[in-house]
């Protein structure tokens, strides 16, 4: 994958006037950090040699120098530390929430595919790397490269021949750089695949925590954890070794670097071409030429991190949802709710074979239409293509006669109100969950809601009635509580088109009697279509359509298909 850089510089812009300063600063900082070895030359090699009376007072005024230089490196450094790292911050967090918009606006069948674990590796992890690259890389190259050669040219100054045998190590290093940069790359992105696995099950399990238990299977989840705990361990070990390799040549060589000043120098002394300040000089400035190929090579891994980091967030981002409106899409103004399937064929990406196929069907508006069938035969299918969760790959789905291709995304799912059998509460307050259905709602507007779903008595006898927590998933309510409060999110949301996603088959008959009634109220006056499994709630539908895997079987009034004697009398027939 080639690296967007256009892309990647410009998350600096909005703090481009900020980051200028950090790295003005940055500089600086090396520039003063450098003087201090010519003020200790200065001193040892000119004003020592001096008349010591004096002396004195030109090693007092140096001295008082080097405190200001010092002071001025170390409000400098702060500065650099503090505002770099605001600024890495801010622009990890404009990422992150650009993502996460991204993320939202992508299709079912992204979702389809993707595990959530994953996901929320590359909104933490990956953001959190990318950030300290843009941190650190920038400023760090900028200390390290204008320390690197500032102390290069003042070798040059002191020692030509000797700089040159200096010189001389580094075409080994670049070699040991460009070699280990390409392995720490590899293992890198191979980490964050792991740790993305180690986090997908993680969340897998932690998320089923109830399932697992009634099970008794908390062994086999373990043994799951660590088998992708091990793979990440693996992953780890493989790049401490590169790491290791690399960074121990460095300092070897380095080493070697260190060795050759000292005994070139030591041979320029005795042949009278370098006195022992200069050589003292020398060797400090060496310290500070090493310090930054040192603090370079370990900044190999972040960049390499940060890179690979940045990388698997384009990979997101460059993701188009495969379901959007067009550029020309017609906004919803008043919907009749008149639904029409017009030969409409239909399989999952990874599926050759049709869940629908060649089907065609009306519901009229305001109409209560039923769908029953066996399992699989392609009903709550047939539901997700009128909002557009996905779309048919043959043939129209239209609302009032035009085709829902053809209209604003936004506008079309806000006219239609969809009532699930896996109700999804949020965590929070039960005021906050039922909001969801309509943003702009009074409390009071809320409550009326409520009193439609028959929710409004339980919400009452709740510790602190709206305002009472209902845990992650709504874990403190029981299922039919549950499926009250989404019913009443709908009600909220008050769309003139309703779908039933077998809203009550997980409930016992209590609550499912509630439940039916709340049905019945949110279905008044709207294009109502119930997938039913349970055949005893959709007996009052003015019409039944029968869907099998071979498509439209029987359509009718209850009392007509079991007169008839078909697919539906023999399904009604197996529950009763």
């Amino acid at each position: 994958m080639r690296f967007p850089i256009k892309k990647f510089f410009s998350y600096y812009k909005p703090y481009r006037g900020l980051f200028l300063s950090v790295l003005a600063c940055a500089l600086l900082v090396s520039a003063v950090t450098l003087a201090f070895p010519l003020l200790v030359r200065y001193i040892t090699k000119h004003v020592l040699e001096e008349d010591l009376s004096q002396a004195l007072g030109k090693v007092y005024w140096i001295g008082g120098l080097m405190l200001v230089l010092a002071a001025v490196q170390n409000l400098g450094s702060y500065f650099v530390d503090y505002k770099g790292h605001e600024v890495g911050a801010r622009m990890e967090s404009d990422m992150r929430s650009e993502l996460f918009a991204h993320m939202q606006k992508l299709s079912f069948d992204f979702y389809d595919k993707e595990k959530t674990g994953r996901l929320m590796s590359r909104l933490t992890n990956d953001l959190l790397l990318i950030s300290e690259l843009y941190h650190h890389g920038p400023e760090d190259y900028v200390r390290s490269l204008s320390r690197f050669f500032g102390a290069l040219a003042i070798l040059f100054f002191i020692d030509a021949p000797l700089t040159l045998v200096v010189l001389c190590f580094f075409p080994i290093l670049v070699f040991f750089a460009l070699y280990f940069n390409k392995k720490l790359n590899k293992a890198l992105a191979g980490n964050k695949e792991r740790i993305a696995d180690v986090n997908a099950q993680a969340e897998d399990s932690l998320s089923g925590i109830r399932v697992v238990q009634s099970f008794a299977g908390e062994r086999m989840e373990i043994e799951k954890f660590e088998r992708e705990n091990s793979r990440f361990l693996e992953s780890r070990k493989q790049t401490y070794r590169a790491e290791a390799l690399f960074y121990n040549s460095f300092e070897m060589l380095l080493q070697l670097i260190t060795i050759t000043v000292v005994i070139f120098g030591s041979a320029q002394i005795v042949r009278h071409k370098l006195d022992l300040a200069d050589l003292i000089t020398f060797l400090l400035y060496i310290g500070y030429m090493i310090e930054p190929i040192q603090r370079m090579t370990h900044m190999s891994t972040q960049l390499q991190e940060g890179v690979t980091g940045f990388q698997r967030f384009m990979e997101i981002m460059k993701l188009k949802p495969s379901i959007a409106s067009k550029p020309d899409a017609a906004v919803l103004a008043r919907v009749n709710g008149d639904i029409e399937f017009r030969r409409v064929s239909f399989h999952y990406e990874d599926r050759k074979t049709h869940v629908l196929n060649d089907l065609s069907l009306r519901i009229r508006p305001g109409e209560y239409v039923a769908l029953v069938g066996p399992s699989g035969a392609g009903k709550t299918t047939l539901c997700s293509l009128i909002p557009r969760f996905y779309d048919a790959t043959a043939g129209e789905v239209r609302l009032d006669g035009t085709d829902v291709r053809d209209l604003e995304l936004e506008s079309l799912r806000k006219n239609i109100g969809i009532v699930q059998q896996d109700v999804y509460l949020f965590a929070g307050t039960v005021m906050e969950n039922l909001r969801y259905g309509n943003p702009a709602a009074t409390d009071e507007e809320i409550i009326a809601a409520a009193v439609k779903a028959n929710a409004h008595e339980f919400i009452m006898g709740l510790p602190q009635g709206y305002r009472s927590e209902i845990g992650q998933r709504g874990v403190k309510l029981s299922g039919g509580q549950k499926q009250r409060l989404s019913i009443a999110r709908v009600f909220l949301k008050n769309p003139p088109i309703v779908i039933m996603d077998e809203a009550t088959s997980a409930l016992d008959n209590e609550s499912e009697d509630i439940v039916k009634r709340s049905l019945e109220s949110l279905a008044e006056g709207r294009t109502t279509i119930v997938i039913a499994h349970r055949l005893s709630t959709i007996r009052g539908a003015q019409r039944i359509l029968v869907l099998t895997e071979d498509g439209l079987a029987e359509e009718g009034t209850h009392d007509e298909l079991i007169a008839r004697g078909g697919v539906y009398a023999q399904l009604y027939a197996k529950q009763f």
